[in-house]
C-alpha cells in the first residue's frame, strides 16, 4: 500500500482516501494497484457493510491521472509503463462498477479523468459546492476513458457528447441535475455524513436527510441548444451546427471546440456511439483499453500535454489540424482489437 492512498475502518464503513495534495490527488499506477488490493480484501469481510471514497486533504477530490507519467512513456518506454497504468486503472474502474457492497464516492472539489472513474461506478455519487467535474481529454489529445464512454453516452439528451467534444465543467448543481451525482449536500455537513453511515444508518436516509437544495443549474439553460448542436454524427456537421448560430453561446462553444485536438475528439464520438452498442461494462473497458494504447503513442497526446501541462502555452500544433484530415483508416487502426494476448481483462 502506498502512502498516496490511506485506508481506515471506521464502524461499517471501509474508507479509502486519496493522498496526493500537491498533484490534486492525481492516481498512479501504485494508488490504483492499492485501492484494488484494499477493495479485495473488503469483498470477503463481513464486518465491512460500505465502502467511502474520499480525499484527505486539499482542494480537490481527485484531477484525474499521472499524466506527466503518460508522457514520458510516450516518448521515453513506447507508451508500455503508459499502458501498465491504463490496465490497472481500467480493472479499478470494472471491480467498483461491479462491487457487490454500496460505495459512495464523495466528489467534493475537482474531480475529473480518472477522478470520474472512481466516483461514477459508485452507487452514490455527492456532490458539493466545491465540485467541479470535468472529462477535458479531448484539450490534451486523449479521449473520455475511465469509463466516460459509457457514462456521457447515456446521460439524457446529448449533453453527454457536448462534455465529451468540450471538456466544458460542471458545478455540483449541474452534476446533480445531469445525473452524474444522486445528491448534493454543503461541503460542511460531509463529515456528519460520512459519521451517520459508518454508525450503519441507512446510506440513502442519510444523504437525504443532509441534503441541500441545490443552486439552479446554470447548463440547463443550453440544453435545448446542446440538443440541437450536438445531435450529429460527425464533428464536421457538429461545427457546422454552431457556426450557423450567432448567438453568445455558440459562438464560445464553437471556440472551445475549434481549440481541441480533431482527432481527440472524432475518437470521443466514435466511443459514445460504440459504447451504446455495448451490454457490459468489462466490453466498455476492453475497447477504452484498446484505444488508450493507440492514441497514448499518438503525436496529439504528448503535444497537448507539452502546450497544457508541460510548457503551459496553451498553443497545441495539432496533427492532423483539421478533422477532416483526420482519416477513417487512423480510426479504424485505433479502435482494432488488439492482439489476444494483449486485449484487456477484468481481475
Amino acid at each position: 500500500m502506498t502512502d498516496e492512498v490511506l485506508t481506515r475502518r471506521e464502524g461499517v464503513a471501509a474508507i479509502i482516501s486519496l493522498n496526493r495534495p500537491k498533484a490534486i490527488h492525481a492516481l498512479t499506477t501504485a494508488m490504483c494497484e492499492g485501492m484494488i488490493a484494499a477493495l479485495q480484501a473488503w469483498a470477503e469481510d463481513d464486518s465491512v457493510g460500505v465502502v467511502i471514497i474520499e480525499h484527505a486533504e486539499g482542494r480537490g477530490f481527485c484531477a484525474g491521472g499521472d499524466i506527466a507519467m503518460l508522457r514520458r512513456s510516450a516518448l521515453e518506454d513506447g507508451g508500455l509503463s503508459g499502458r501498465r497504468f491504463f490496465l490497472n486503472e481500467y480493472r479499478l474502474n470494472h471491480l467498483l462498477f461491479t462491487y457487490r457492497k454500496p460505495v459512495v464516492a464523495f466528489m467534493d472539489g475537482i474531480t475529473m479523468g480518472g477522478g470520474v472513474g472512481i466516483s461514477q461506478p459508485a452507487r452514490f455519487r455527492v456532490a458539493t459546492e466545491h465540485t467541479r467535474f470535468a472529462m477535458p481529454e479531448s484539450g490534451i489529445g486523449l479521449f473520455p476513458d475511465v469509463g466516460g464512454g459509457w457514462y456521457l453516452s447515456r446521460l439524457p439528451g446529448r449533453v453527454g457528447y457536448f462534455l465529451a467534444l468540450t471538456g466544458a465543467r460542471l458545478d455540483g448543481a449541474e452534476c446533480l441535475w445531469a445525473g452524474l451525482a444522486t445528491h448534493y449536500l454543503a461541503s460542511g455537513d460531509l463529515d456528519e455524513a460520512k459519521r451517520r453511515i459508518a454508525a450503519g444508518h441507512e446510506i440513502e436516509g442519510v444523504l437525504a436527510a443532509l441534503a441541500s437544495s441545490a443552486p439552479e443549474a446554470k447548463i440547463a439553460a443550453h440544453d435545448g441548444a446542446i440538443r440541437k448542436h450536438f445531435r450529429f454524427a460527425t464533428l464536421e456537421e457538429v461545427i457546422a451546427s454552431l457556426d450557423g448560430d450567432k448567438s453568445e453561446w455558440a459562438m464560445k462553444e464553437l471556440a472551445t471546440l475549434r481549440s481541441k485536438s480533431p482527432q481527440a475528439c472524432k475518437v470521443a464520438l466514435r466511443e459514445l456511439d460504440t459504447s451504446l452498442t455495448l451490454t457490459s461494462f468489462a466490453e466498455e473497458m476492453a475497447m477504452e483499453y484498446r484505444i488508450a494504447s493507440r492514441v497514448l503513442v499518438l503525436p496529439d497526446f504528448s503535444e497537448g500535454v507539452r502546450a497544457v501541462i508541460v510548457d503551459k502555452d496553451n498553443a497545441p500544433k495539432w496533427n492532423p489540424d483539421t478533422p477532416e484530415g483526420v482519416r477513417e483508416e487512423t480510426l479504424e487502426a485505433i479502435f482494432a482489437r488488439l492482439p489476444a494476448t494483449e486485449e484487456w481483462k477484468p481481475l
